[in-house]
């Protein structure tokens, strides 16, 4: 699993793309800026190869709307588990998670607006824990954190 993270707009997709070789718009390009769901890899039939999730702090705020947070930090546990065990069934399998960074800066003074922030931030650590690398990326430019 690789969880890439950044500013918006700084370039993620663009080198997830350049890194592993992947088209924007297949079908193992999955994007809540689009509107996809939270995909279930028992629910799913995806061929081996790399798989990219972008947008994960979209699928943060539409949880919120209808779940506690720690719900969605045990359903976001759960989901990390199993594209784990996805990854782990053929050699070939890659997961990749693009989250854009929302935390730094001004503290929003909404409270849905700072549990939102606070929600994602919780995701992005137990996503960086779960992952085996992790890249930051900065207008283009990435930097290995693990």
């Amino acid at each position: 699993m690789h969880f890439i993270t950044g500013g918006s707009f700084n370039g993620k997709a663009k080198w997830v793309c350049e890194q592993y070789g992947v088209n924007k718009f297949s079908n193992l390009w999955i994007s809540a800026f689009k509107g996809s769901p939270m995909p279930n890899p028992s629910e799913h039939q995806f061929s081996d190869g790399v798989i990219v999730f972008e947008g994960i702090e979209y699928w943060v705020e539409d949880l919120l709307i209808y779940s506690e947070q720690e719900q969605i930090l045990t359903r976001w546990r759960e989901f990390l588990q199993g594209w784990q065990e996805w990854e782990k069934e053929h050699i070939e399998r890659k997961v990749v998670l693009i989250g854009t960074d929302i935390t730094k800066g001004i503290v929003p003074i909404g409270s849905d607006e700072r549990t939102r922030r606070d929600v994602t931030g919780r995701v992005f650590q137990m996503t960086a824990k779960a992952s085996s690398q992790m890249d930051l990326i900065w207008y283009g430019i990435s930097q290995k954190i693990k």
